[in-house]
């Protein structure tokens, strides 16, 4: 057993952290007389935040960062993806702090972050206040100076020369895994299995999926089932397979980078039609993740800002109306519009926070509208003619009696469109500026400023 490994088992029985669960399977043989449920229940009016642990307070600690959790809940934030929090390679690490995927022990805590004492009271707070916590896991390479580099070369690829070599050639901090070789898959899964054992956690973020073979994903979800039933699983991945016995949710790429062109001018509002349409073709319960940013985009590509301009906040009302789930990344409740540096610390502020108001109004919405439902049991997207719709984009989620209506204008000019739609019935209120609309027959008329957008609930 790695030392670490039973150093921390000995902690979690001893502050009692293991809890009795039912055994179930999901997405592989059931378990006679249990259920399957994937994605699980609860997920499916749910949200998630990601926590950029290293940037999110001046220390950068678990402890430190423990202290926004009251107010990230009573935002309405419900899943919490933490980014990687084990200890970071020193061999050829980049920057001064090194990468947060570049990981040279998966059963230890980076003591820069903290201890592992601090992690499971951090997920039982955050459990406590109703909240689920996922970890960024990183299955398709370790640091060079992983303990297994020595212990277990066989583990690695290797090159002409023998030597263990990275999975993408600028990746120079970090070695690719050898997914050939079924011990290391074994060690692999025994290691996430460990964190669920350790802290009750909720599942994870996977990192670069699709760069690992679905199998040992296949393989690896009915294993943790066992462990903890009711798991969630989001894959950096967008491929449709991804949902086949393995994934809960998936990114989606191939509407954001048209997105930004939209925003830029570029291209015009059907390329959204036309990814919905393309949509159809996925199986009904596959999640997807919409966002306007996270720690990839924002390190690497800019903030929202700079890719949206003033229609920002415009696009990332649509990310909260389309049947997925929408992602927040870490300061956009505080409007933050810095690119925060990867390898380096770069602490982000905190002491405003001009957009929670914002994205609690859209949580709420959410959370409170069986019409806002993803996956199976997700309310209808109907796209509204307007009159405008090269600019405008206007769609209502609809399930039984609950109803919500989107008008985006997504340009830089002003536009009066003309909604035409047999739902537009009877009275509604805008969730932003509460301004009540009533008497309505089936068509609406609107005045909207450039960027404007508006969110209307129906009265029942």
């Amino acid at each position: 057993m790695h030392k670490h490994l039973f150093a921390i088992l000995l902690f979690t029985i001893s502050v009692g952290v293991h809890a009795q669960v039912q055994i179930k399977a999901r997405g592989g043989a059931s378990i006679p007389g249990m259920k399957n449920t994937y994605p699980p229940d609860w997920s499916a009016t749910s949200n998630i935040y990601e926590v950029n642990l290293r940037q999110y307070t001046p220390s950068g600690t678990i402890n430190e960062f423990s202290m926004h959790l009251e107010r990230l809940h009573n935002m309405g934030v419900e899943i919490l993806w933490i980014m990687p929090v084990q200890p970071i390679g020193i061999d050829k690490r980049k920057g001064s702090l090194g990468s947060y995927y570049s990981i040279k022990d998966y059963m230890s805590i980076n003591p820069e972050m903290g201890t592992m004492e601090d992690w499971v009271t951090m997920v039982d707070k955050a459990h406590s206040l109703g909240m689920k916590v996922i970890l960024d896991w990183v299955a398709n390479h370790t640091a060079f100076d992983h303990y297994w580099m020595k212990s277990h070369p066989e583990y690695y690829v290797r090159d002409a020369m023998g030597k263990a070599k990275p999975p993408v050639e600028d990746w120079t901090d970090v070695a690719d895994l050898n997914f050939e070789n079924q011990n290391m898959r074994n060690a692999m899964i025994e290691n996430m299995k460990f964190w669920i054992k350790a802290s009750n956690l909720d599942g994870f973020r996977c990192d670069v999926a699709n760069m690992v073979p679905v199998d040992f994903w296949q393989d690896a979800r009915r294993q943790l089932e066992q462990v903890k039933p009711g798991l969630f699983l989001l894959a950096e991945a967008e491929e449709a397979t991804m949902h086949n016995k393995a994934f809960d949710m998936t990114y989606t790429w191939s509407l954001y980078h048209p997105l930004i062109e939209i925003a830029q001018g570029k291209k015009t509002v059907k390329v959204i039609t036309d990814y919905l349409e393309a949509q159809k073709a996925w199986p009904k319960n596959a999640y997807r993740m919409y966002f306007t940013s996270n720690h990839d985009e924002n390190s690497w590509h800019n903030s929202e800002y700079d890719k949206f301009g003033a229609g920002a906040k415009t696009f990332a009302v649509l990310t909260f109306g389309l049947n997925g789930m929408p992602l927040i990344y870490s300061g956009q409740e505080a409007g933050n519009a810095k690119t925060l540096r990867f390898f380096d610390k770069d602490t982000l502020d905190f002491s405003k926070l001009p957009l929670e108001d914002f994205y609690g109004k859209l949580l709420k919405l959410k959370k409170q509208e069986p019409a806002m439902r993803h996956g199976e049991t997700a309310g209808e997207l109907l796209v509204v003619p307007n009159g405008k719709d090269e600019a405008v984009f206007s769609f209502l989620r609809k399930k039984e009696n609950s109803k919500v209506l989107f008008v985006l204008n997504l340009s830089n000019k002003k536009q009066k469109v003309k909604l035409d739609s047999a739902e537009l019935t009877g009275s509604m209120q805008e969730i932003f500026s509460g301004v009540e609309s009533t008497g309505l027959k089936k068509q609406l008329s609107l005045s909207l400023e450039p960027w404007q957008y508006l969110v209307y609930r129906f009265n029942k």
